[in-house]
């Protein structure tokens, strides 16, 4: 179970520099942020309705033990945001260190344990939050403490931010610090969520930082039809009509498109991969090859093949209420991501081309995550995070990494901040184990989150001081 035991010792291989000048006790510090992390899952901030107040004030307390001060946001009272600044000398702007303090709900008759117990067992902590998003909160809490504590000198502010209702409300979380308090937390570079390493043979293999996402631009398709009897069939059944609507928008198959980050990650996954998969790699956009290749991706590893498109995916129907009706009207919501450069209003016509029928409805959510252009991979941050990477895992291989998903740094991306994410390496095992962020009895190895906090301070320090 174990995967990565002794891997934190590798971690421990810092930038010589920082090294040299702040000795962390790892062992304390590791402990001291496994502390943390179990008494972050303990807070039940499940969303909804949230509650994130109450890791708010464990933060704001936490945080005075050391003498740094913070301060609260709240659009709602019980879902507040937390800001806390280390501050440097001002010859480079701030750093933005960013952690959900919300997170989605559970089944717990799924869980073996209660999930909000926080319990550590054969090297990993169990719970909802343990990998989205407390393992980052915990992380970024120990840095500043340890930032204070070791009087670093900083050539830039530290800053921060504990947001609430990531998980499908940032109108109280980043929405509203964006939108009403930007100052607090404006700064060059933000590191957040959303970078994944992995673990192959007992090495990390593999560095993901996540420099773009997806935009989830989801749909409703409507049907509306004649209602009666299930004993006698009509052309205008609703549920019929929803039927071949969801079945021709799921096979749809959209424009392969690659953008600087993707192109980049099949670029270098290439130069570690076998012969065949090389190959595939280097040929995504090559048209004559491109619908075998997709298929591979589609049929092996889906990841790849919802980087290289806007992806379409229906995920909930709801038609009928009687085995013996047809009813008047049949729903099913579509989930699609699209690339962060996809035109919105075309992207809905043609799917409304593909549906190819006008009794059929289609009714688009309400955005509320902006479209923002990827982060560059040819600055000071992105080499920071290349460098540190590379040091501590040095037989690993750097990927910028398009996120499937979404997450807060959307909003700070629309806002000109250059954003990454970072994550605790994993192994491909413990990836498709079905205990990873949102599914039952979600974990972190103890010894991988050690290795992102380590990972988070070496590149604040790097990007930080002139030491």
């Amino acid at each position: 179970m174990r995967i990565i035991s002794g891997l934190v010792l590798l971690c421990s291989i810092t930038a010589a520099n920082a090294q040299q000048s702040y000795l962390v006790d790892w062992d304390a510090a590791g402990e001291e942020a496994i502390r943390h992390l179990v008494e972050l899952v303990r807070i039940d901030t499940t969303n909804p309705p949230g509650n994130e107040t109450l890791v708010v004030d464990y933060l704001k307390a936490e945080l005075a033990k050391e003498g740094i001060e913070s301060e609260v946001f709240a659009l709602e009272e019980s879902r507040a945001n937390l800001v806390a600044r280390i501050p440097g000398n001002g010859t480079k702007r701030p750093i933005l260190i960013m952690g959900h303090t919300d997170v989605v709900g559970v089944q717990p008759d799924k869980w073996y344990a209660d999930p909000l117990s926080g319990n550590r067992e054969d090297g990993f902590i169990y719970g909802r939050g343990t990998l989205d998003d407390k393992d980052n909160v915990a992380a970024a809490l120990i840095v500043l403490k340890l930032l204070k504590r070791y009087g670093v000198d900083l050539e830039r502010d530290i800053i921060f931010l504990a947001e609430s209702g990531e998980e499908g409300t940032p109108e109280v979380g980043i929405n509203f610090m964006v939108e009403n308090h930007f100052d607090k937390i404006d700064a060059e570079y933000a590191l957040a969520e959303g970078g994944q390493s992995v673990i192959r043979d007992g090495k990390v293999s593999t560095v993901g930082i996540e420099t773009t996402e997806k935009m989830p631009r989801r749909v409703t398709l409507i049907a509306r039809g004649k209602p009666g009897h299930g004993s006698v069939p009509t052309t205008q059944n609703a549920v019929t009509m929803l039927a071949n609507a969801i079945a021709k928008a799921g096979e749809w198959q959209t424009e392969v498109r690659l953008n600087e980050t993707t192109r980049t990650y099949f670029r270098r996954l290439a130069e570690i991969s076998a012969p065949d998969d090389a190959w595939r790699y280097l040929n995504v956009e090559n048209e004559e090859e491109s619908d075998a290749i997709q298929r591979h991706f589609l049929e092996t590893f889906p990841y790849h093949y919802s980087v290289s498109r806007t992806s379409v995916v229906p995920t909930v129907i709801d038609a009928g209420f009687r085995r013996n009706v047809i009813p008047s009207e049949a729903r099913a919501i579509i989930d699609i991501r699209m690339l962060p450069d996809e035109n919105v209003d075309e992207f809905y016509a043609k799917l409304a081309a593909v549906i190819d029928d006008p009794r059929v409805e289609i009714v688009p959510e309400h955005i509320y995550r902006p479209a923002a252009p990827p982060s560059a991979i040819d600055n000071e941050m992105f080499q920071v995070l290349e460098n540190v990477a590379l040091r501590m895992y040095p037989d690993a291989t750097v990927l910028p990494i398009m996120s499937t998903g979404a997450t807060d740094m959307a909003q700070v991306r629309a806002r000109g901040m250059q954003a990454y994410g970072i994550g605790p390496a994993r192994s491909v095992d413990e990836i498709n184990s079905g205990y990873g962020a949102h599914g039952d009895n979600e974990r972190i190895e103890e010894a991988a989150f050690i290795g992102l906090v380590q990972y988070l301070w070496n590149v604040v320090i790097e990007i930080s001081t002139s030491q």
